[in-house]
């Protein structure tokens, strides 16, 4: 952009809880090489111990024993930071798009890379399957209201566990990024009011998990204990955003997210010959040739006939209508299925991935292609539905990446293999915890505690104890009758809260070393030195 962004953009919330202003052209600290502060963000977040670690998290399967090179979250991160900005300067050359975004509150090339780089630093150990066992012992074991979500992690990681240095907590980033991360701008139970997991038709993310009704919101970007860091960096766009709504610079960073990873996932899953031509196209061609017969059918058919060809797509078709009725168009769906049926199924599966220059070369024009498909179909919308960001993809790209996901979800997440293992990492993580929260329970070994444990104890007991006196409510569970919690329940959560944190900085095989070692089946010392 030729204007400097807004003044308040580039605020930063110090060690000290007050929020104070870098001078336009000043990064803000003396360490800080980038002469602008959006781009201090940027090097922050890309030097930050945090982000490196991301190397050793799986995407979704692992590499091992492959002898493959596949996406981690470190490798997703950058491609979604490179997509984000792609999208960004796509739609600052259009006059346009860019007035629009002016009156949004502003787009800024350093801050939407930021966030795409910082999108996924609080992803625990072992995918999305760690984070599900993280929420849960969080809110059973230890009665933390909030539980654990892998973008409220990141949030709090910026915000007060990463350490920048000079006795500051979290990255003292300008609220412009901080904000641009907040994917889903409330937290999981009461903020803001009313919350919008109760309304009529929520947000994307917002709405209560099936299997756990009264828990609060699916998907959330704020714990309690970050509140005033979330208010603090959104501050400069009210009047501009509705409460619940992301920044631009949010939305062009979820969408980027959407394209990586309905993209890049199926590459890797490709590659390790996870997903199988005839399985795919069986599924996709079914339900092309029967698309009005399975339309025919009452929704209690379609699900007990799920396993069948073209069943799972005919459901899918059905939830889009039901969910997203303001962008699901019936002859769009057709239309996609056709376009991943000709580019994934025809060009790229039907010949087994072997290493080979011609296999290698279709992988990378499947990739190359579809990312410029899907930067050059989004647009900025200065009045979306509440189901959708400021910025967008065109409806015929919204139905293709929905039928990317779709293959996915169908052929990869739903393996019973990938279940039997993923039962054995529920095991390793809950196993953890339980004996992390042991070891920080015993007073005698206090002094024998891991130093970084300790001091993420330390602050989760500051930060709750704040919150009692501040707002108790934080602390409740949805529905809780009783008032602010005593001594013995606050140390509690702040246990809980210190060992998440410790687990969650874990790389996937730090995790399961970490766990051979406090269960006496190694002799090998471990060491918390490469802990975050």
């Amino acid at each position: 952009m030729d204007s400097e962004p807004p003044i308040e953009r580039t605020a930063r919330r110090g060690a000290s809880g007050s929020a104070g202003a870098a001078a336009p052209g000043e990064a803000g600290q003396p360490a800080d090489l980038a002469s602008s502060p959006f781009r201090a963000d940027r090097d922050r977040i890309s030097s930050s111990a945090f982000f490196a670690r991301l190397g050793g998290v799986t995407q979704v399967v692992s590499p091992s024993g492959s002898g493959l090179l596949l996406h981690n979250r470190l490798t997703h991160s950058l491609k979604v930071a490179q997509v984000a900005r792609a999208i960004a300067e796509s739609l600052l050359e259009d006059s346009d798009s860019r007035a629009v975004l002016e009156r949004l509150g502003g787009c800024d090339l350093d801050v939407v890379e930021g966030a795409g780089l910082a999108h996924d630093l609080g992803h625990p150990p072992f995918g999305h399957l760690g984070e599900r066992v993280l929420d849960r012992v969080a809110r059973q074991r230890f009665g933390i209201a909030d539980g654990f979500e892998g973008n409220a992690q990141t949030f709090r990681i910026v915000s007060s566990v990463d350490v920048r240095g000079g006795g500051g907590d979290g990255l003292d980033l300008t609220a412009a990024t901080r904000a641009a991360l907040l994917k889903y701008p409330w937290t999981r139970l009461s903020r803001p009011e009313p919350h919008p997991s109760g309304w009529p038709v929520p947000p994307r993310g917002a709405s209560e998990p099936e299997d756990a009704p009264g828990t609060g919101a699916s998907k959330f970007s704020c714990y309690g204990t970050e509140l005033d860091d979330m208010l603090d960096c959104r501050a400069p766009f009210a009047g501009r955003l509705r409460q619940w709504q992301q920044t631009v610079e949010a939305s062009i960073m979820d969408t980027a997210d959407d394209i990586a990873y309905a993209i890049h996932d199926l590459e890797d899953f490709h590659r390790v010959g996870i997903l199988q031509h005839a399985t795919v196209s069986t599924e996709l061609t079914e339900w092309l040739g029967r698309s009005a017969e399975l339309a025919a059918l009452d929704d209690g058919v379609v699900e007990r006939g799920i396993e069948r060809p073209g069943y799972s797509l005919e459901s899918l078709r059905r939830r889009l209508h039901a969910k997203d009725s303001w962008i699901a168009d019936d002859e769009a769906f057709v239309n996609a299925v056709k376009k991943v049926q000709a580019d994934l199924v025809t060009k790229l599966l039907e010949q087994p991935f072997d290493r080979s220059k011609q296999a290698e070369q279709a992988v990378a024009a499947f990739s190359g292609t579809w990312t410029r498909r899907l930067v050059r179909g989004v647009r900025v919308e200065e009045e979306p539905t509440v189901r959708s960001g400021h910025v967008l993809l065109e409806t015929e790209q919204w139905h293709e990446v929905q039928i990317l996901k779709f293959v996915h979800r169908r052929f990869v997440l739903q393996r019973p293999d990938l279940a039997l293992h993923q039962r054995g990492q529920d095991r390793l993580v809950s196993k953890l915890v339980q004996a992390l929260d042991e070891w920080l329970i015993d007073r005698s070994e206090s002094a024998r505690l891991p130093h970084r444990l300790r001091d993420l104890f330390e602050h989760a007991v500051g930060q709750f104890e704040r919150m009692r006196r501040q707002d108790p409510e934080l602390l409740a569970p949805s529905g809780g009758s009783h008032g602010p919690p005593d001594r013995e329940e606050l140390e509690r959560m702040a246990r809980g809260r210190a060992v998440i944190d410790f687990v969650a900085s874990l790389t996937d095989e730090q995790a399961a070393a970490l766990l051979e070692s406090l269960s006496g089946r190694t002799t090998q010392l471990w060491s918390d030195t490469f802990v975050l």
